[in-house]
């Protein structure tokens, strides 16, 4: 059995908990949060073991083999660190860091202590996601020519709400563009080239366009707080296509078509929990086979896409506090 720590008592740990305890290689050892009420209540409602009032406690524990962060993005780096520092492996929420000099910090004090490290990006871990994988490296829509993902949800500003804060590491960057790029690095691999374009407000980025060009194919992103898109993606290859439906990075559909846009095979494949169990399993392998890193979520995959983010908000000039 796996004995998971988590950090952080909020909405994406909930989730995650929910997973957790339903999955038969993994034991919900502790939980902690800011504190140690919130910390009890949270082991209450999901059958954890200890709850601590401080995260510096939890990590100490020798009980505890893995710890999950689902904290704000401004807090991951001290949070993992502190984690790593303290023997435990670590698998922590999207966006893994502020930018690619902490993540490259991360990585390299896993790999000094042997530990496991994963950025929690569960869209790599889903079913439908490997099975369009596995299409694409069957030729069956041929080279890729041509990726477009979205990530743009309306939600009302909010000074109080991390999405907005600059001090939490906010913006739609961050929070949502990481998804589209992340699948369009893993189909292609390091662009040759950034283009992009923001609009900043609040000291954050409400929303941005991206294009990646790549040698002989090229990927556009959107992604932000101020309108309601469908939040598909289309993976456009020279003899067919597969789209994802709506919600692409939490999608249990998958559609291949034809080079005249007709289906031919669909992938529908519901999670058997609530998604984040696949990411939780892909753990529990890696970790029984020894590995400090996944091959789903590969290290030099989190920091490609790192790198490009650090690039767009270069071009744009935001820049968190304590950067």
């Amino acid at each position: 059995m796996l004995r998971w720590g988590i950090i952080g008592t909020g909405r994406i740990s909930r989730l995650f908990a929910e997973a957790l305890i339903k999955c038969e290689g993994s034991e919900p050892a502790a939980v902690a949060s800011r504190t140690l009420a919130k910390a009890e209540a949270f082991a209450d409602k999901y059958g954890f073991g200890k709850a601590y009032g401080s995260y510096a406690e939890m990590a100490k524990d020798k009980d505890i083999d893995i710890i999950y962060i689902g904290t704000p993005m401004s807090s991951h780096y001290g949070d993992a660190m502190l984690c790593l520092d303290n023997g435990k492996s670590v698998l922590c929420e999207k966006s893994v860091a502020l930018n690619t000099k902490q993540c490259e910090e991360l990585i390299d004090k896993a790999k000094a202590k042997g530990l496991f490290f994963m950025e929690a990006m569960w869209m790599k871990c889903r079913p439908v996601y490997l099975k369009a994988k596995q299409l694409i490296a069957e030729g069956r829509i041929g080279k890729i020519e041509y990726i477009q993902a979205d990530f743009c949800n309306f939600y009302k500003y909010d000074e109080n709400d991390r999405l907005f804060r600059a001090d939490c590491g906010g913006g739609a960057l961050l929070d949502a563009g990481v998804y589209p790029l992340t699948m369009i690095t893993d189909m292609l691999g390091v662009p040759c080239e950034v283009v992009s374009r923001a609009h900043l407000a609040h000291e954050v980025d409400m929303s941005n366009s991206i294009l990646l060009r790549y040698k002989d194919a090229y990927a556009s992103v959107d992604s932000g707080f101020e309108v309601q898109n469908r939040n598909n993606a289309v993976i456009v290859g020279e003899k067919g296509s597969i789209l994802f439906g709506d919600w692409f990075f939490c999608s249990s559909e998958a559609a291949l078509l034809d080079e005249n846009r007709e289906e031919v095979e669909k992938a529908v494949i519901p999670p058997e929990i609530n998604g984040y169990e696949y990411e939780i399993r892909e753990c529990e392998r890696c970790m029984e086979s020894g590995l400090t890193e996944s091959p789903l979520v590969p290290h030099e995959g989190t920091l490609a896409v790192m790198r490009i983010m650090d690039e767009c908000r270069r071009s744009w000039g935001l820049v968190y506090p304590g950067e």
